[in-house]
């Protein structure tokens, strides 16, 4: 049921924490800032003025309770159930596989549903694009959730050709292909070939629409409620927790009356600043004030000289009323109006606009604010009145005094602005750059305003103002550029000499906070360069300027338009048995778009229990000198506080070798390292008391970098590793080698950025003889180990259960087991429940990323371009302890040839020591920075011979029979016809001719291509892990309980295995079932991980299907049964065993180090991809105009569940190479605290959103080949894709050369991943980056 507040009684509690007191878990906490979108939940009220009930989304987390008072609060479960019926919008996303952690899925749901019942007509599709940029997914690469949310818009022009993917009655709608088809009925079919071009001409429309209620797109939708109608707000004066005190005035009187009590109250509206204020940066604010409900804060009005904005009106009603009065006045007018409300389009996400106000925005006085430098350019005006009534004015640009400080004393308040028309040939800009284009603050920002008249046939400047935002502790007016454009003619005279001034004007000091110094000056001068275009191109159809712009530099001022994306899915499906090789949607859609689904911090704590936070180092590298808990123990709620004395057992953890403590003793060696644990009675309590417990230290020296291990010989012990081949310095020393090319290259980590953030739930029984846990995790055997160690009590008395985790990726494999031991202490030794959640900036602080690597290569080749030697140096940063480092480094080096054919090889690894966060597995496990370090000198072979990268790549290809540097020989290798099929598909040469015509005619815009392929191994090189158990139970009535030893994080694993057991006893995929995986079912099991799930547990349920059935055989040839329930029924009768415990073991590995030869993979799964992007030669903008890739997956499993893996790894990928920087303190970035990581959230840390999505985005399997290595002939899927995004890297690259072409800048050129707008900017050089080397290299965190 959804909530319904009258009247808010409990205060000091956000909804998302509501949820779960009172059993709706559906409400995901994923950030606790509004970046990620998981709590949206839609809000109702009636509005008065407008006579009509409004609806729309908010981020639960940000949202007090009291806040919401006399609201209609819809959360998922409002809108329908697995038991009574799923809403329209639930069942799309379900049948379009628009889930698969499903951690952010509801979200998604409530972000559509306010979309479409606040919407009296069908939304267009830009506008479904648009009411999601505040939700993210980690896992499906937003594809699947677009096509599901397509069928409610309002056009026809489909994003795909075909038939809809969504139909609730009628003939049976194929989920994945949107085609009618049989796979949802038991007859089998033979194999064939299916090229979806999803979605959608049944489209879904509204069954009714009404003022107050909104549009209904089914009846049992739930009505506003009539009592909420009939109410009328009364004021509120509610008490909070320590002594916070909230007053909700209805009046500007009493808003005074309020203000001159409480002179340091803080007024808000969205608490979208004040609560992340409150909750992240622990500023207190004893007395707040919402002035949402006051009518003079909410005025909205045009009058003849402008518009009168109050200071309560929120984003999304400014938006639209910008754009009612845009369409009203003359164009000349508005040219403000346009520039706020283009730059309002990019202002965070949806969720955030419909709750932050106008003057919430000002007041803030953000020196980074998108809007403020655009007040201050339009000459707003900003009327503020103080305690007794009276009003003054003040200009906006006299308004911003400092960091933080305005033109306000403590008793005056904004109560709203003005602002003016724009003149007759006065025009307005907005400028805005960030790291990411949805839902991102800006790095740098601008709003410009010029007035030209016209005096004796030249325009000349009679009034302007420059302002830009980012580069100073204010938004910052540049004055003496403003000076001199007074006067002068609108020329290029004009320009260069602006330009001049302006460096002179904006000043950014090399520490300066934020960093990119470089790039925020270059952008300084490229925002005005646009401008100055564009004015001149407004200007030119009205009287001649002096010097028309060329039509190749109109490029810098096109305005960027999203096109829907569109795109194709090709395979082939081969049908075995009932289920296997059928596009079955994921077994937990429906519970998941319901949110239904339940994860570990789900759980609710019985009445004994306790919430549990982490005692954390503040210091890089020091020695603990005392630990002072005496606040702790003062603190409410507080129970206790257990140190490294207080564990039972075994304080050494590890999962390889026990390098690490459970609890810091005498050192710390990074921050964020676990020094103890407090637990409390609730969760916000336990953190509280953890903040007061003080520790002094010592500090001592810090390594923080690869490079500064290099230099300390820094090196975690036995971590040296070398793979030979050939003899290479015989190699260099002949003539073989024509050209001998030697560089380096600098790989940037990688946040795991799973949805759902660690979370672990211990309880003893039988007081202590054992503990149960469930926990976020994808290694349960691990938790259970560990659990085991530190307490001191055998394995068989711990068990540990996962039903599903929130997204893994790695990051839930080792580092979530010390997490779990950390909590069970207190559960043990107090005999209570204990939950251990970590906030999102903890779990990204302590937890560790992808490594970070760094690579020296000598590569010799011929003067066609073939590789003849490889001599290289790598080294991974490990973080504090081995953890899977040197895993992690031994699969780069098996990785690094790619797919080349390489006669001598020399590789030399080595795992570096830093003060940092122990590094570990990420998707790809080392294997895409080895492969990207060859892809880098493949491209630098290509600029030395002055040829085609992918000529050099396809010359060196690797091909059946090939012999690998480390000893193993390529089988059934399909590289060279996946290649081919992809050159032709995406039409390569022409897709080359087409772009150098484009960039020929654009000067400021440049488009890029490349073609990368992929090779990825599949096992775990460590041969122990791979294998397998599973149990398998038949019920009588012919269901069937599979259990296994493999985690379901949102892969399908649990899926495919289940249609391995369905078609394995020939019943319907419906009656098999898989509840969770549990230690006390199958024991020992490998974490799921490595890509090798489907096949190795796939492998052991079939095992123990096959014993089954050869039990049931007797019974089954003696009759003939109607159904299998018969069967099972009648062996029952027989007192046959109806269980079995399935294993499987990868056979034909092994590899040895000490000879460095053997065979690690059972298999290769092998891939290409095709990337186009367009780059912004002046801000280091960009977009992926189209990526098309195919892969070899043998015969597939589940076919859309694999096609779904494709596109989120290739999306996260994406991430990873273009847009996701870590930033810690180091000497490359001096502006934070050593050893601190400051991108520790959505609000500085940006993973792809839907707006990156390419425009066109076709995957494809390879038909016909069967993989004879793996059940049911299929291939691993998980991992393979993930590299393939180093297309569009490589594009981005190609891109940037044709903009240093332009400057006979034709040099090879280094680029480090990420390819952020910074490093993308500043290699396209130009006359505005003069003030930097041509080999300018911007800061990494390596």
């Amino acid at each position: 049921m959804p909530f319904c507040f009258l009247i808010v009684l409990v205060v000091n509690m956000n909804s998302s924490s509501l949820a779960l007191d009172i059993g709706l878990t559906g409400t995901k906490l994923g950030c606790g800032e509004g970046g990620c979108g998981a709590c949206t939940v839609m809000v109702s009220q009636y509005d008065r003025k407008m006579t009509k009930c409004v609806h729309y989304a908010i981020n639960a987390c940000l949202a007090p309770l009291y806040s919401v008072e006399g609201m209609h609060v819809i959360t998922v479960e409002g809108l329908g159930n697995c038991k009574r019926g799923l809403h329209p919008v639930q069942e799309s996303l379900a049948r379009s596989h628009g889930s698969q952690c499903g951690f952010c899925t509801p979200g998604f749901v409530m972000s559509m549903y306010a979309l479409l019942r606040s919407s009296q007509t069908p939304p267009n599709e830009q506008q479904i694009e648009e009411c999601l940029a505040g939700n993210l997914c980690r896992c499906t690469g937003y594809r699947p959730i677009l096509d599901a949310f397509q069928v409610f818009a309002k056009t026809n022009d489909t994003p795909y050709t075909g038939v809809s993917s969504a139909s609730l009655q009628g003939e049976f709608i194929c989920p994945s292909t949107g085609k009618p088809c049989s796979c949802g009925s038991d007859s089998v079919r033979d194999t064939h070939n299916n090229k979806e071009s999803i979605a959608c001409h049944d489209r879904y429309e509204p069954v009714s629409y009404n003022d107050i209620d909104g549009s209904k797109y089914t009846e049992k939708e739930l009505i506003f409620p009539p009592e909420l109608l009939l109410r009328k707000s009364p004021s509120l004066n509610l008490n909070g927790f320590g002594g916070l005190k909230w007053y909700r005035p209805l009046s500007l009187q009493d808003v005074l009356d309020l203000k001159s009590k409480h002179p340091d109250a803080k007024l808000l509206i969205g608490n979208t600043e004040v609560g992340i204020e409150m909750r992240l940066k622990r500023m207190q604010y004893p007395v707040l004030i919402s002035v949402i409900d006051v009518p003079e804060f909410n005025v909205l009005g045009v009058k003849h000289n402008g518009l009168e904005i109050g200071a309560s009106v929120r984003l999304s009603y400014l938006m639209k009323f910008f754009r009612k009065v845009i369409t009203e006045r003359a164009a000349h007018e508005t040219s403000s109006c346009k520039a706020f409300l283009e730059q309002l389009k990019w202002f965070a996400g949806t969720q955030i606009r419909n709750v932050a106000s106008v003057g919430g925005n000002i007041c803030t006085a953000s020196p980074i604010s998108d809007l403020n430098p655009l007040w201050m350019a339009a000459r707003a005006e900003f009327r503020i009145i103080d305690c007794k009534g009276n009003i003054r004015t003040t200009m906006a640009e006299d308004f911003f005094l400092g960091y933080r400080k305005v033109d306000l004393t403590n008793g005056e308040i904004l109560l709203s602005l003005f602002l003016p028309w724009t003149r007759n040939f006065e025009f307005v800009k907005e400028f805005k750059q960030a790291h990411r284009r949805d839902d991102d603050i800006a790095i740098v920002n601008a709003g410009m305003r010029v007035r030209l008249e016209d005096k004796n046939g030249s325009w000349v400047v009679t009034d302007s103002s420059i302002v830009y935002g980012g580069v100073a502790p204010l938004s910052l007016s540049a004055t003496k550029t403003k000076e001199f454009l007074m006067g002068k003619v609108w020329n290029q005279d004009l320009l260069h000499n602006a330009l001049k001034h302006l460096l002179n004007d904006i000043s950014l000091k090399e520490d300066a906070p934020g960093g990119m110094v470089e790039f925020r000056k270059s952008l300084t001068v490229s925002f005005f360069f646009k401008f100055f275009l564009w004015v001149s191109h407004q200007v030119v159809g009205e009287k001649s300027v002096e010097k028309c712009i060329p039509s190749s530099h109109l490029s810098a001022i096109q305005s960027f338009h999203r096109p829907p994306v569109i795109g194709s899915r090709d395979y082939e499906i081969t049908q075995h048995g009932t289920a296997v090789g059928l596009p079955e949607v994921h077994l937990s859609s429906r519970l998941q778009v319901t949110g239904e689904a339940e994860y570990a911090d789900d759980t609710p704590l019985p009445p004994n229990g306790l919430h549990a936070a982490l005692v954390l180092s503040r210091k890089p590298h020091a020695r603990i000198l005392s630990i002072d808990d005496s606040g702790a123990k003062s603190s409410p709620g507080f129970w206790g506080i257990f140190l490294a004395n207080d564990v039972p057992g075994d304080n050494k953890i590890g999962p390889d070798i026990a390098d690490e403590e459970l609890f810091a003793t005498e050192f710390v060696t990074f921050v964020g390292q676990v020094i103890g644990v407090v637990v409390a009675d609730t969760h916000e309590n336990a953190k509280l008391a953890a903040r007061k417990v003080h520790v002094d230290y010592e500090e001592l020296p810090a390594i923080l970098s690869i490079q500064d291990a290099i230099n300390a010989k820094s090196f975690l012990p036995n971590t040296e590793r070398c793979l030979e081949k050939g003899n290479v310095d015989l190699c260099f020393q002949s003539a073989q080698c024509d050209k001998i090319i030697e560089g380096e290259v600098q790989i940037g980590g990688q946040e795991h950025f799973y949805l759902e953030p660690n979370s672990n739930f211990i309880w003893t029984v039988d007081r202590g003889n054992e503990v149960h846990m469930i926990s976020s995790t994808q290694a349960p055997q691990k938790h259970q180990k560990y659990v085991s160690h530190v307490l001191g009590i055998p394995m068989a008395k711990v068990v540990c259960k996962t039903k599903r985790i929130g997204g893994g990726f790695g990051g839930k494999e080792t580092r979530s087991a010390p997490l779990a031991a950390a909590a069970s202490v207190p559960s043990y030794l107090l005999d209570r429940p204990v939950k251990l959640t970590l906030d999102r900036d903890i779990d990204m602080m302590i937890t560790g990323q992808r490594h970070s690597f760094l690579g020296k290569y000598k590569v010799g080749f011929t003067n066609e371009g073939k590789v003849i030697a490889l001599d290289l140096e790598i080294y991974n940063n490990g973080g504090n302890s081995l953890d899977l480092s040197l895993a992690v480094l031994d699969r780069a080096m098996f990785h690094s040839d790619n797919v080349y054919e390489i006669p001598n090889v020399r590789i030399l690894g080595r795992v570096c020591f830093t003060n940092l966060p122990s590094n570990t597995a990420f998707r790809g496990f080392g294997g895409p920075q080895g492969m990207l370090i060859a892809e880098n000198w493949i491209e630098r072979i290509a600029s030395e011979l002055k040829k085609s990268p992918e000529e050099i790549r396809e010359l060196n290809f690797q091909g059946e029979g090939s012999i690998l540097h480390y000893g193993q020989q390529l089988q059934h290798c399909t590289l060279a016809q996946l290649w081919n099929e992809l050159k032709l598909s995406c039409e390569f040469w022409k897709a080359r001719e087409e772009i150098d015509i484009f960039n020929s005619h654009n000067r400021w815009r440049k488009r890029g291509i490349a073609m990368v392929p992929t090779k990825f191994g599949i096992s775990f090189t460590l041969k122990l892990m791979n294998q397998a158990g599973a149990l398998v139970h038949v019920y009588t009535d012919g269901t069937v309980l599979v259990t296994h030893g493999g985690v379901e994080m949102g892969q399908g694993l649990h899926t495919k295995v289940a249609q391995i057991a369905a078609s394995a006893f020939n019943i319907p995929l419906h009656a098999v079932f898989i509840s969770e995986t549990s230690t006390d079912k199958v024991p020992n099991a490998s974490p799921t991980a490595a890509s090798a799930s489907s096949d190795i547990y796939g492998a052991a349920v079939l095992d123990a299907c096959e014993q089954i059935k050869a039990r049931m055989e007797p019974v089954a040839l003696r009759q003939n049964f109607n159904s299998f329930a018969e069967l099972a029924s009648a062996c029952y009768v027989e007192r046959i065993d109806l269980s079995a415990h399935g294993f499987y073991i990868t056979p034909d590995i092994g590899f040895d180090w000490r000879t460095g030869k053997g065979k690690p993979f059972r298999y290769f799964t092998y891939g290409a991809a095709f990337a186009e992007v367009e780059i912004d030669t002046l801000t280091g903008d960009f977009h992926t105009r189209e990526a098309n890739i195919f892969m070899d997956l043998g015969y597939s499993l589940n076919p859309a569940i694999d096609i779904g893996q494709i596109e989120g790894a290739f999306i996260q990928g994406l991430g990873w190479v273009a847009l996701e920087e870590l930033k810690w303190g180091d000497g490359a970035h001096k502006w934070i605290p050593p050893g601190c990581l400051f991108t520790c959230g959505p609000g500085s840390y940006k993973i792809p959103s839907a707006n990156d999505v390419p425009f066109k985005f076709n995957v494809s399997l390879l038909k016909g080949h069967p993989n004879v290595k793996a059940i049911h002939s299929s291939k691993a899927v998980g991992e393979p894709p993930f590299f393939l995004a180093s297309a569009v890297f490589f594009a981005i690259k190609d891109a940037i050369r044709a903009a240093r072409a332009e400057v006979e800048s034709n040099d090879w050129f280094p680029l480090d991943n990420p390819a952020t707008p910074e490093r993308i900017r500043m290699a396209c050089l130009d006359e505005f980056t003069t003030f930097v080397s041509s080999d300018f290299h911007p800061k990494l965190s390596v």
